[in-house]
């Protein structure tokens, strides 16, 4: 008899009411259908977010691929590796040849002879005059020394007068010659004849025509005449 009043206590309280056994509460319909709701907004903004990745992403590969059309179309067409027989690679490019340097031609060097009067009187002894002329466009070195130089007097076929013939010393003078420009000897002849050698002369020229040419190295001038008295 006291157990089964013990487990009568157990199970009802004291009032005589049966207690509710501890278990999951049935949620209402409202909580649901709020829950609901709260998942299809979050799904919204999920996919709303990846919507507007989305297209960033399609603008900007859009953009890039733009870009890179306009900078292949102003670089124009790619050269062609040289290992693809099809197609030709692209010439090479010339190197421009460098500008030789310019040379004085001796052709341009010209030598010109002259007296300081065309006729002279009997005491009177002419000044020769020897001059030479650069006719390049760029300086020029010339020798006018008297190793060089000659001054030549004739009449017919008679060589009167060599300023070579009693020449005590003979030396060289290189000079330069600016462009254009040209450079003087004088000769002072006292009337003589000269003989190669040096030698004694015992006929002195006459008066009569003479023809006076003035050399430097290889190069002769033209005739100057003159007359002596």
């Amino acid at each position: 008899m006291a157990g089964k009043g013990a487990g009568g206590a157990g199970s009802k309280g004291s009032s005589g009411r049966a207690v509710r056994t501890s278990g999951p509460r049935r949620q209402s319909p409202e909580v649901y259908r709020r829950r609901r709701i709260a998942v299809v907004v979050l799904m919204a903004l999920i996919l709303g977010v990846l919507g507007v990745g989305v297209a960033a992403a399609v603008v900007a590969v859009g953009s890039n691929a733009a870009g890179e059309a306009a900078t292949t179309a102003a670089a124009g067409p790619e050269a062609t590796p040289s290992g693809d027989p099809s197609t030709p690679s692209a010439a090479p490019t010339e190197t421009a040849s460098a500008t030789p340097t310019p040379s004085c031609d001796p052709h341009l060097i010209t030598v010109a002879a002259s007296t300081d009067k065309a006729v002279y009187g009997p005491s009177e002894k002419p000044l020769f005059t020897l001059k030479v002329t650069n006719g390049n466009t760029i300086p020029c070195e010339v020798n006018v020394g008297t190793k060089q130089m000659e001054f030549l007097v004739v009449s017919g076929v008679d060589r009167i007068f060599s300023s070579k013939d009693c020449q005590a010393t003979a030396e060289d003078l290189p000079k330069t010659i600016a462009a254009g420009a040209a450079e003087t000897a004088n000769f002072p002849w006292s009337r003589v004849r000269s003989i190669e050698g040096c030698k004694a002369a015992s006929v002195q020229p006459k008066p009569g025509i003479y023809v006076l040419t003035a050399s430097l190295g290889a190069t002769t001038s033209s005739k100057a005449v003159f007359e002596l008295k």
